[in-house]
């Protein structure tokens, strides 16, 4: 088997592959079909300072090469994920990154306060690119003052390293990227799910507001990857559209140093063992030992 690790954020991780944050509850819902283990770190749900009831039903709506989602953010709150979820990931010595988000900038610099820096806690994800995060009408994610604002906070606030989620909604995703990094971003996780709406056209009602996450993401989030991993000197973590292992090799070609699954686990609840055990195969086939032999290694058709 090849070495599949790498070290990102200080920590060395036993592969690149991660969940998308949402897409695997608090963890042991899993699993009954495979261990949280055979992931490289776990990526908590967002996780608020105080229990969030969330958006009702419907929450979930299909769409062609995609899923809607309006779950808005439920979660047993900060206090009960430490007390009652994080045994687990120290039990099967599983990193865990933290996603948090807030309604103002003092619930973003709370919940990166409540954090404890205990070993299993590899990093804190900022969540800057949710529809109920808002600042005079406008997702604090897609301006780059915003961004600089919130993570320079979070960073003073915490000794974890942090972690900028970023949207999709902007025009330029770099200068994004950059306005985190130079506010002491530790690393830029990308893409973020894209606001969509479906209708019932039999009903001639909204079927569903909320973020389209599946397969048409994933060309946007890779030159994303790609055009940030080129630009500044920090990890970048993909995340978009990865059904199988081939998706993920992208990413991890195009300068992603981990990759994130999503909407694949709803298709397929086995999709992120098999895609680990396809990175192997690929490894392997082409005569490869080290993951690092692949990252970022696509290169311009001449």
């Amino acid at each position: 088997m090849a070495d599949l690790s790498v070290t990102i954020f200080g920590r060395k991780l036993r592969n690149p592959v991660m969940n998308a944050s949402g897409t695997l509850g608090y963890g042991s819902e899993i699993e009954p079909l495979w261990k949280v283990d055979a992931m490289g770190a776990y990526v908590s749900k967002g996780l608020s300072l105080l229990p969030h009831h969330g958006n009702p039903p419907p929450r979930l709506w299909e769409e062609n090469g995609g899923l809607i989602n309006s779950v808005g953010l439920q979660n047993i709150g900060l206090k009960r994920f430490i007390d009652e979820k994080l045994p687990l990931f120290e039990n099967r010595n599983t990193p865990v990154i933290v996603n948090f988000f807030g309604f103002t900038e003092e619930d973003y610099v709370g919940c990166a306060e409540a954090v404890p820096a205990t070993e299993v806690i590899t990093a804190l994800e900022v969540n800057l690119s949710c529809p109920n995060i808002k600042q005079g009408g406008i997702c604090l994610g897609k301006a780059a003052d915003g961004v600089y604002g919130i993570i320079k906070k979070v960073k003073n606030a915490t000794p974890l390293p942090i972690i900028a989620k970023l949207t999709p909604e902007v025009t330029d995703i770099v200068g994004i990227a950059r306005a985190a990094y130079e506010a002491g971003a530790d690393g830029i996780t990308v893409l973020n799910t894209f606001p969509s709406q479906s209708i019932d056209v039999e009903r001639r009602v909204v079927g569903l507001r909320g973020g389209l996450s599946g397969p048409f993401l994933k060309s946007m989030a890779i030159r994303a990857v790609s055009d940030i991993s080129g630009n500044l000197p920090i990890p970048v973590i993909g995340v978009g559209g990865i059904i199988n292992d081939r998706d993920a090799l992208a990413f991890l070609m195009a300068g992603a140093s981990a990759v994130q699954v999503g909407t694949a686990s709803f298709i397929d609840p086995f999709a992120i063992p098999r895609i680990i055990s396809g990175i192997d195969a690929y490894l392997e086939n082409h005569r490869m030992t080290q993951l690092r032999q692949i990252i970022g290694t696509a290169r311009a058709q001449g």
